[in-house]
Protein backbone atom coordinates (compact mmCIF):
# COMPACT_ATOMS: atom_id res chain seq x y z
CA UNK A 1 0.00 0.00 0.00
CA UNK A 2 2.97 2.49 0.45
CA UNK A 3 4.05 1.82 -2.73
CA UNK A 4 1.06 2.33 -4.41
CA UNK A 5 1.02 5.79 -2.21
CA UNK A 6 4.61 7.44 -3.04
CA UNK A 7 3.87 5.70 -7.08
CA UNK A 8 0.37 8.46 -7.04
CA UNK A 9 2.37 11.26 -4.96
CA UNK A 10 5.49 10.62 -7.01
CA UNK A 11 2.62 11.15 -10.48
CA UNK A 12 0.91 13.91 -8.96
CA UNK A 13 4.18 15.75 -8.65
CA UNK A 14 5.12 15.09 -12.13
CA UNK A 15 1.75 15.86 -13.77
CA UNK A 16 1.69 18.93 -11.65
CA UNK A 17 5.48 20.01 -12.65
CA UNK A 18 4.56 19.34 -16.29
CA UNK A 19 1.08 21.60 -16.15
CA UNK A 20 3.65 24.08 -14.89
CA UNK A 21 6.10 23.77 -17.33
CA UNK A 22 3.69 23.64 -20.00
CA UNK A 23 1.51 26.68 -19.25
CA UNK A 24 5.10 28.86 -18.49
CA UNK A 25 6.00 27.68 -22.04
CA UNK A 26 2.08 28.94 -23.20
CA UNK A 27 3.43 31.92 -21.70
CA UNK A 28 6.74 32.78 -23.38
CA UNK A 29 5.05 31.48 -26.64
CA UNK A 30 2.47 34.02 -25.91
CA UNK A 31 4.49 36.44 -25.29
CA UNK A 32 6.71 35.97 -28.51
CA UNK A 33 3.77 35.95 -30.44
CA UNK A 34 1.63 39.24 -28.64
CA UNK A 35 5.94 40.93 -29.27
CA UNK A 36 6.15 39.73 -33.21
CA UNK A 37 2.64 41.17 -34.07
CA UNK A 38 3.05 44.30 -31.99
CA UNK A 39 6.29 44.69 -34.19
CA UNK A 40 4.90 43.65 -37.29
CA UNK A 41 2.08 46.49 -36.80
CA UNK A 42 4.73 49.14 -35.54
CA UNK A 43 6.57 48.10 -38.90
CA UNK A 44 3.56 48.30 -40.91
CA UNK A 45 2.65 51.65 -39.52
CA UNK A 46 6.10 53.19 -39.62
CA UNK A 47 6.34 52.13 -43.44
CA UNK A 48 2.66 53.88 -44.32
CA UNK A 49 3.77 57.07 -42.22
CA UNK A 50 6.80 57.21 -44.30
CA UNK A 51 5.18 57.15 -47.25
CA UNK A 52 2.16 59.45 -46.76
CA UNK A 53 5.18 61.81 -45.48
CA UNK A 54 7.04 61.26 -48.18
CA UNK A 55 4.02 62.03 -50.63
CA UNK A 56 2.81 64.88 -48.38
CA UNK A 57 6.41 66.43 -48.81
CA UNK A 58 6.60 65.90 -52.86
CA UNK A 59 3.40 67.48 -53.17
CA UNK A 60 3.85 70.38 -51.40
CA UNK A 61 7.55 70.88 -53.06
CA UNK A 62 5.50 70.22 -56.19
CA UNK A 63 2.63 72.97 -55.43
CA UNK A 64 5.49 75.38 -54.78
CA UNK A 65 6.84 75.00 -57.87
CA UNK A 66 4.26 75.64 -59.87
CA UNK A 67 2.67 72.08 -60.74
CA UNK A 68 -0.28 70.60 -59.74
CA UNK A 69 -0.44 69.09 -56.25
CA UNK A 70 -1.41 70.09 -52.59
CA UNK A 71 -0.23 73.87 -52.23
CA UNK A 72 -0.51 76.95 -53.56
CA UNK A 73 0.37 76.86 -57.73
CA UNK A 74 0.80 80.76 -57.80
CA UNK A 75 2.96 80.97 -61.63
CA UNK A 76 1.79 77.54 -62.56
CA UNK A 77 2.11 78.17 -66.97
CA UNK A 78 1.71 74.85 -68.31
CA UNK A 79 2.33 74.73 -72.01
CA UNK A 80 -0.37 73.92 -74.14
CA UNK A 81 -1.50 71.74 -76.98
CA UNK A 82 -1.68 74.81 -78.97
CA UNK A 83 -0.38 78.25 -78.08
CA UNK A 84 -3.00 80.87 -77.70
CA UNK A 85 -1.29 84.09 -77.02
CA UNK A 86 -3.58 86.23 -74.91
CA UNK A 87 -1.80 89.26 -75.56
CA UNK A 88 -2.49 88.98 -79.38
CA UNK A 89 -6.25 87.83 -78.98
CA UNK A 90 -7.22 89.87 -75.83
CA UNK A 91 -4.62 92.66 -75.46
CA UNK A 92 -3.95 93.97 -79.44
CA UNK A 93 -7.16 92.67 -80.73
CA UNK A 94 -8.83 93.39 -78.10
CA UNK A 95 -11.37 90.58 -77.97
CA UNK A 96 -13.63 90.40 -75.03
CA UNK A 97 -12.87 87.67 -72.28
CA UNK A 98 -16.72 86.95 -72.42
CA UNK A 99 -16.93 86.51 -76.36
CA UNK A 100 -14.67 83.47 -76.13
CA UNK A 101 -15.57 82.35 -72.51
CA UNK A 102 -19.34 83.05 -72.83
CA UNK A 103 -20.71 80.84 -70.39
CA UNK A 104 -18.79 82.64 -67.64
CA UNK A 105 -22.08 85.37 -66.78
CA UNK A 106 -24.38 82.76 -66.55
CA UNK A 107 -22.40 79.42 -65.03
CA UNK A 108 -20.75 78.51 -62.12
CA UNK A 109 -18.11 77.29 -64.19
CA UNK A 110 -16.32 79.48 -66.84
CA UNK A 111 -16.54 77.32 -70.14
CA UNK A 112 -13.21 76.93 -72.26
CA UNK A 113 -13.91 78.00 -75.70
CA UNK A 114 -14.79 75.41 -77.91
CA UNK A 115 -13.74 75.22 -81.36
CA UNK A 116 -16.88 76.35 -83.19
CA UNK A 117 -15.97 80.00 -81.20
CA UNK A 118 -12.28 79.83 -82.55
CA UNK A 119 -13.64 79.20 -85.96
CA UNK A 120 -16.05 82.11 -86.23
CA UNK A 121 -12.51 83.94 -86.92
CA UNK A 122 -10.38 81.14 -88.29
CA UNK A 123 -12.12 80.24 -90.66
CA UNK A 124 -10.86 83.03 -92.65
CA UNK A 125 -8.12 84.36 -90.51
CA UNK A 126 -4.64 83.07 -90.94
CA UNK A 127 -6.04 80.13 -92.70
CA UNK A 128 -2.21 79.26 -94.13
CA UNK A 129 -1.12 78.87 -90.54
CA UNK A 130 0.06 75.41 -89.57
CA UNK A 131 -1.60 75.46 -86.43
CA UNK A 132 -4.66 77.07 -87.31
CA UNK A 133 -4.92 74.17 -89.74
CA UNK A 134 -4.29 71.35 -86.92
CA UNK A 135 -7.29 73.19 -85.03
CA UNK A 136 -9.31 73.21 -88.83
CA UNK A 137 -8.19 69.22 -89.05
CA UNK A 138 -9.80 68.93 -85.46
CA UNK A 139 -12.78 71.30 -85.95
CA UNK A 140 -13.65 69.37 -89.46
CA UNK A 141 -13.49 66.10 -87.24
CA UNK A 142 -15.62 66.83 -84.81
CA UNK A 143 -13.11 66.46 -82.01
CA UNK A 144 -11.35 69.11 -79.30
CA UNK A 145 -8.33 70.18 -78.47
CA UNK A 146 -7.24 68.75 -75.43
CA UNK A 147 -5.89 72.20 -73.22
CA UNK A 148 -4.17 71.98 -70.03
CA UNK A 149 -6.36 73.42 -66.68
CA UNK A 150 -3.65 76.38 -64.99
CA UNK A 151 -6.13 77.51 -62.23
CA UNK A 152 -6.27 74.48 -59.47
CA UNK A 153 -8.83 74.70 -56.44
CA UNK A 154 -9.02 72.00 -53.91
CA UNK A 155 -12.12 69.78 -54.46
CA UNK A 156 -13.95 70.99 -51.36
CA UNK A 157 -13.77 74.28 -52.87
CA UNK A 158 -16.56 75.71 -55.25
CA UNK A 159 -16.49 78.56 -56.86
CA UNK A 160 -19.15 80.82 -58.78
CA UNK A 161 -17.53 82.72 -61.19
CA UNK A 162 -21.30 84.09 -62.07
CA UNK A 163 -21.99 85.53 -58.95
CA UNK A 164 -18.22 86.93 -58.88
CA UNK A 165 -18.05 88.98 -61.95
CA UNK A 166 -21.78 89.99 -61.14
CA UNK A 167 -20.60 91.81 -58.15
CA UNK A 168 -16.76 92.93 -59.01
CA UNK A 169 -18.08 94.35 -61.95
CA UNK A 170 -21.38 96.52 -60.46
CA UNK A 171 -19.07 97.50 -58.02
CA UNK A 172 -16.11 98.26 -59.43
CA UNK A 173 -17.22 98.87 -62.99
CA UNK A 174 -13.93 97.07 -63.95
CA UNK A 175 -13.22 93.78 -66.14
CA UNK A 176 -13.98 91.37 -62.90
CA UNK A 177 -11.89 88.52 -64.22
CA UNK A 178 -8.37 90.46 -63.60
CA UNK A 179 -9.48 90.70 -60.22
CA UNK A 180 -8.42 86.80 -59.76
CA UNK A 181 -6.76 86.12 -62.84
CA UNK A 182 -4.65 89.27 -63.43
CA UNK A 183 -3.62 91.10 -66.49
CA UNK A 184 -4.48 88.18 -68.78
CA UNK A 185 -4.33 90.41 -71.92
CA UNK A 186 -0.87 90.87 -71.56
CA UNK A 187 0.01 86.80 -71.62
CA UNK A 188 1.36 85.31 -73.92
CA UNK A 189 1.54 82.27 -72.13
CA UNK A 190 -1.42 82.08 -69.40
CA UNK A 191 0.08 81.32 -65.97
CA UNK A 192 -1.82 81.39 -62.45
CA UNK A 193 -1.73 85.21 -61.39
CA UNK A 194 -2.74 84.68 -57.99
CA UNK A 195 -2.59 82.54 -55.04
CA UNK A 196 -6.10 81.62 -54.75
CA UNK A 197 -5.44 80.73 -51.05
CA UNK A 198 -8.67 80.73 -48.50
CA UNK A 199 -6.46 83.56 -47.14
CA UNK A 200 -6.34 85.96 -50.33
CA UNK A 201 -10.28 85.20 -51.16
CA UNK A 202 -11.34 85.76 -47.44
CA UNK A 203 -9.15 88.95 -47.67
CA UNK A 204 -11.58 90.01 -50.65
CA UNK A 205 -15.03 88.85 -48.89
CA UNK A 206 -13.87 91.21 -46.36
CA UNK A 207 -13.98 94.20 -48.28
CA UNK A 208 -16.81 96.20 -47.28
CA UNK A 209 -18.30 97.13 -50.86
CA UNK A 210 -19.04 93.58 -51.95
CA UNK A 211 -21.15 92.92 -48.94
CA UNK A 212 -19.84 89.39 -49.36
CA UNK A 213 -20.58 86.58 -47.12
CA UNK A 214 -18.25 84.89 -44.58
CA UNK A 215 -19.83 81.62 -43.44
CA UNK A 216 -17.64 78.52 -44.31
CA UNK A 217 -20.85 76.88 -46.29
CA UNK A 218 -20.28 79.69 -48.53
CA UNK A 219 -17.14 78.22 -50.42
CA UNK A 220 -17.09 74.58 -49.02
CA UNK A 221 -18.67 71.74 -49.98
Amino acid sequence: MSSSIFDSDSNSRFRSKSQAQFQSHSQVSNVFRNNSGSVVVKAVLGVVALALGGLILFSFSKGCNHQPGIGYNQGYQPEQPIPFDHSLHAGQNQIQCKYCHNQVERSTHSNIPALSTCMNCHLVVKTDSPLIQKMREAYDKGDSIPWVKVHMLPDHVKFNHSAHLEKIEKHTGEIACKTCHGPIETMKVVYQHSTLSMGWCVNCHREPQYSAPLNCSTCHH
